[in-house]
């Protein structure tokens, strides 16, 4: 068993995958050109948003988003502590401060009354000025978007969406990578529409904002490459990456969004009665199931419950082990206005279990049967 199966998807897409690898080899050209426009269009039609910036990484949307913003030194920038590093590491990147913020028991996403009291906390302060809030959708389940597009408004802050997991995900009718004022993506091969490499896009409304980061992302270009107007970085989604995301896209859209919560359903019900703690389900919420993240009961062995499923053939991930306040690369450098006590619990009890579009019924069923006879 896979943690996630991507031989399942290559053999399922193989011939028009293989098709749209080998019409970018005959074609020659394999950065820029059609394939990569035309993703952008369909990208971004999808989203429902005026403008898709594909780049290198997801990680390099983020910071191609706060520069276009001209976020800085003096800038506090309120980031989850418990997510992946780069929605941190991006802030510190630009020379800004990233302020940690609390999370949701449930949701594992921003929590936006904790969020509200830690910037006023550092309003108070005086030493930084709130300027944006990267809000996460982890695990692929859309943060509160509602809620934190009130605190930013209150406070004349900026949104910025991180969905590298949550791409797919829906708040009513709503599609994540919408939600904030600019939103971004990854395209990490185990993401819920991944390439097979890197690759990542932005994507916002805002034409100013769209050109810059355009810019950015090829060297500050102006006119045109060998016009260069400001410092940038050299950020570019690679054309076979683009014939190949084009190709899962597709898929993506007509049924793997449907497949992936089937199989969230069916381990909502084989792991209903264990002594876990599942993800939760929100009214008019989609979760795209980046992971299946459970949590263990108190004092349970994380280590040895992994070992043992190991020895049964099935993987088991955690995101993730130590709070983002925590990380060494932070100290120092960083603000925690308040406790992060939520986050510590989360970094010592969830475990992520196999996942993906393309995973049977009696794979869900293994997985189950091997938790309930090792957790007694």
């Amino acid at each position: 068993m896979q943690f996630r199966d991507l031989d399942a998807q290559y053999e399922a897409l193989k011939p028009q995958m293989d098709n749209a690898v080998l019409g970018v080899l005959a074609s020659g050209r394999f950065i820029g050109g059609d394939p990569v426009s035309q993703l952008e269009g369909k990208l971004a039609a999808y989203v429902g948003v005026k403008h898709c910036i594909t780049c290198a990484n997801g990680t390099d949307a983020l910071q191609l988003a706060l520069m276009a913003w001209g976020v800085g030194p003096g800038d506090a920038v309120f980031v989850p502590d418990f997510t992946f590093f780069s929605s941190g590491e991006v802030v510190s990147t630009v020379g800004a401060t990233p302020v940690f913020v609390d999370v949701d028991e449930r949701s594992f996403n921003i929590d936006p009354v904790k969020l509200e009291a830690a910037v006023r906390a550092v309003d108070a302060e005086g030493a930084l000025v709130p300027k944006v809030v990267v809000a996460v959708d982890l695990f692929g389940l859309p943060a509160d978007y509602s809620a934190i597009r009130d605190i930013c408004e209150n406070h004349t802050m900026l949104l910025l969406e991180d969905g590298a997991q949550g791409f797919g995900g829906q708040i009513g009718d709503r599609t994540a990578c919408s939600f904030g004022d600019i939103s971004t993506t990854s395209f990490f091969p185990a993401k819920p529409l991944g390439c097979y490499g890197d690759g990542g896009a932005v994507f916002t409304d805002d034409d100013e904002w769209a050109a810059l980061v355009r810019s950015y992302a090829v060297h500050g270009k102006g006119s045109m490459k060998y016009d260069n107007v400001r410092v940038g970085m050299n950020s570019r989604l690679d054309t076979v990456q683009a014939a190949i995301l084009d190709v899962k896209l597709d898929a993506f859209a007509s049924h793997e969004v449907d497949d992936v919560n089937r199989v969230a359903d069916w381990y909502d019900e084989a792991l209903g009665d264990s002594a876990l703690t599942l993800p939760m389900r929100y009214d008019g919420m989609l979760s795209s199931w980046a992971q299946y993240t459970v949590q263990l009961p108190e004092g349970a062995d994380r280590d040895a419950l992994q070992a043992a499923l190991k020895n049964q053939g099935v993987p088991t991930m955690v995101y993730y082990p130590k709070p983002m306040h925590e990380q060494l690369a932070f100290e120092g450098a960083c603000e925690v206005p308040l406790p992060c006590d939520v986050t510590e619990r989360l970094c010592k009890s969830v475990l992520a279990l196999p996942m993906g579009p393309y995973m049977a019924q009696e794979d869900v069923e293994l997985v189950a049967q091997a938790i309930a006879s090792t957790i007694k």
